[in-house]
C-alpha cells in the first residue's frame, strides 16, 4: 500500500510515520534523504539549494522504484503540497492520503522553533492551497482513494 502524507512544514509527518510504519516499510522523506546526502554539521532540516537539488533527484528515483513495490512493502512518502498531477498519479496507483495538521498556530510556532524562516513562507502556502473542505484543525485525518 502507498500513504501519501501530506501537511505543512513541522506538523509531525514524519512522527507520524514513525508511529505506523514498520522496519521493513520504505519511507521517503525529503529531510531524511538530504540529511543523508549532506557533511557533518548540516541542520537537520537543510534548506542548501546545492544539497536539497541532489536530494529531490535522489527522491524521485526513490519514488519511482518504490513505486513498482507497493504489493510487496509498505510505501510511506511525504509530499507536502502534492499538485494535481501528482494526486491523480497516487489516485492511479490506489494510495491513501494522510493531511496531518495540528492547525495553523501549533505550526507557526513549530516553524519559528524548530525550521528555516523560509519555511514559514511554505506553511502559510499550504495554509492558503488547501482544499475549502479541510479548514479546520486536523490532528491526524485521513482519506483512501
Amino acid at each position: 500500500m502507498l500513504y501519501v502524507i501530506t501537511g505543512p512544514p513541522a506538523a509531525g509527518k514524519s512522527s507520524w510515520i514513525q508511529a505506523h510504519a514498520s522496519a521493513r516499510d520504505v519511507v521517503i522523506d525529503l529531510d531524511l534523504i538530504t540529511r543523508a546526502l549532506s557533511g557533518p554539521g548540516a541542520p537537520s532540516w537543510n534548506q542548501d539549494p546545492i544539497q536539497l537539488r541532489v536530494a529531490h533527484r535522489a527522491r524521485y528515483a526513490a519514488m519511482d522504484e518504490a513505486f513498482t513495490l507497493c504489493d510487496q512493502v509498505d510505501v510511506y512518502l511525504i509530499h507536502t503540497m502534492p499538485s494535481r498531477k501528482a494526486l491523480a498519479k497516487y489516485k492511479r496507483l490506489e494510495a491513501r492520503i494522510i493531511t496531518v495538521d495540528p492547525g495553523r498556530d501549533v505550526v507557526m510556532q513549530r516553524v519559528e522553533a524548530m525550521r528555516d524562516p523560509d519555511m514559514r513562507r511554505v506553511a502559510t502556502r499550504w495554509y492558503s492551497q488547501r482544499p475549502t473542505g479541510s479548514q479546520g484543525a486536523m490532528p491526524q485525518t485521513s482519506r483512501a482513494w
